[in-house]
């Protein structure tokens, strides 16, 4: 912190990882008085560890970063508490227990909602979403009595939910609109990859079926749900996992510019002067070139917070995300994907599919027509390397190039089969290309080779 900059207190609304991260970096930087608001929890936890918390895996406080005396022992304040109201004109905080806080600068770091849209019966008993610690002690509550659970959602989330169930012994009906898995991101061969793995895993996966209705027991609970074509399937649960959305219903209506998410600039400000906004709650206005207005993913949570943090101390800094990364796993199927891989492929591209003869493993690489410029890569049931891909994207490597070079982006165990040779084998009997791999030195190449 510049040293004529005087001490400020910065409230953070949100104890995810964009919201705790901002706490961490301006105290590393400063000595601003810090407070961290959170409604759900006491303290940071790892939100995508939910799941595994629920299938025994793992304990909560093993899902926590720091430990608990991490907090006092650096000045970051915690209040457990949620925000009613923010008086912005008066820079203070109302809470919903009656108290208020001032506030010198704000930082919302509101996180996201599971999606709902009008389904009746949707706000019944052991009807929700996943995504809050909340949310899991829902499926606790309920898990002792429940025979069958529906999913309405084909996305991440309901893959987890699904994953989560079938560990109980509870079966699973997931009910996907699409005529495939996943059908507004992946294109058609990897969706299908994944619809195979969770049939094998005994999903009861149905297509081109929408929720209708949800029906209530005598308690209020849900025990059937009706689907648009007509067909009651019993279930003691629904997951509602058909997306999220920015959690910024209690700030509509007040001065700060919100459309989907909360407005932001460059720097992460709102159009309220000392207000400022990251994570999933927040809509960029300018995205940067091959990113989406809204970025609901952990990594681009803790990008936002140290940026944040930055102009927070006097340091005034762009958040510049780079190209497209996500991750996931789809049950022991591992998904990676960098830059862009639309699900439909655009006029001005080509693309290169292989696939194992497992048909658990794939890598599809899109690039230009023009150019041959690569411009994204989805891979699944292998690891590449984040840092490989980002640098070959940034510096617009061409797909000869990139096919040359597979083995320098392989981030499986050394033990584990590479196939790199038999990916490179397909891309020249469809190319008619005589290209050669240049091979990464290690033991793995001494044991495959």
């Amino acid at each position: 912190m510049n040293a004529t900059q005087p001490t400020r207190h910065i409230v953070i609304i949100g104890n995810g990882i964009s919201g705790i991260t901002t706490a961490r970096h301006v105290r590393k930087m400063s000595k601003h008085k810090i407070t961290v608001i959170s409604g759900e929890t006491d303290h940071f936890f790892s939100r995508t560890a939910l799941m595994y918390i629920f299938m025994g895996h793992m304990q909560y406080g093993h899902t926590k970063p720091y430990e608990d005396w991490f907090w006092a022992k650096n000045d970051i304040a915690l209040k457990r508490a949620w925000v009613k109201h923010i008086d912005f004109a008066s820079k203070t905080l109302h809470f919903e227990q009656g108290e208020a806080m001032p506030y010198d600068q704000l930082v919302l770091a509101l996180g996201s909602k599971s999606n709902k849209f009008g389904w009746p019966g949707q706000d019944l008993q052991a009807v929700q979403g996943l995504y809050s610690y909340q949310d899991l002690e829902g499926m606790e509550k309920y898990a002792a009595t429940t025979q069958r659970a529906v999913v309405v959602g084909g996305g991440l989330i309901g893959v987890e939910m699904a994953e989560m169930w079938l560990t109980r012994g509870v079966p699973v009906t997931f009910l996907v609109r699409e005529d495939r898995f996943w059908g507004n991101v992946l294109p058609r061969e990897e969706g299908e990859l994944v619809a195979r793995h969770l049939k094998e895993h005994h999903v009861d996966l149905r297509f081109e079926t929408e929720l209708k209705e949800i029906l209530p027991d005598a308690q209020g609970r849900a025990r059937a749900i009706i689907t648009a074509k007509g067909e009651e399937i019993p279930c003691q649960f629904v997951g509602l996992t058909a997306g999220v959305s920015p959690n910024v219903d209690f700030l509509k209506n007040t001065a700060l510019e919100i459309q989907r998410g909360i407005m932001v600039n460059e720097y992460l400000e709102t159009n309220i002067p000392e207000v400022y906004a990251l994570g999933d709650c927040v809509q960029r206005q300018v995205p940067a070139p091959g990113r989406r207005p809204i970025e609901q993913v952990w990594y681009t949570g803790r990008m936002m917070g140290e940026v944040l943090a930055k102009t927070l101390c006097g340091q005034k800094t762009v958040y510049q995300p780079g190209p497209w990364f996500n991750s996931a796993k789809f049950f022991d199927i591992e998904y990676q994907t960098y830059g862009q891989v639309a699900n439909e492929l655009p006029p001005d591209e080509n693309t290169f599919y292989w696939e194992a003869v497992n048909g658990r493993i794939c890598l599809r690489l899109n690039y230009e027509r023009a150019s041959g410029k690569v411009r994204g890569l989805n891979v699944f049931g292998m690891r590449h390397r984040h840092e490989v891909w980002d640098a070959w994207l940034k510096e617009e490597k061409t797909v000869d190039e990139v096919m040359t070079l597979l083995p320098q982006a392989n981030f499986d165990p050394e033990f584990f089969r590479p196939y790199e040779s038999e990916i490179l084998a397909q891309y020249n009997r469809e190319t008619g290309k005589q290209l050669r791999l240049k091979a990464r030195k290690g033991l793995w190449q001494k044991l495959f080779v």
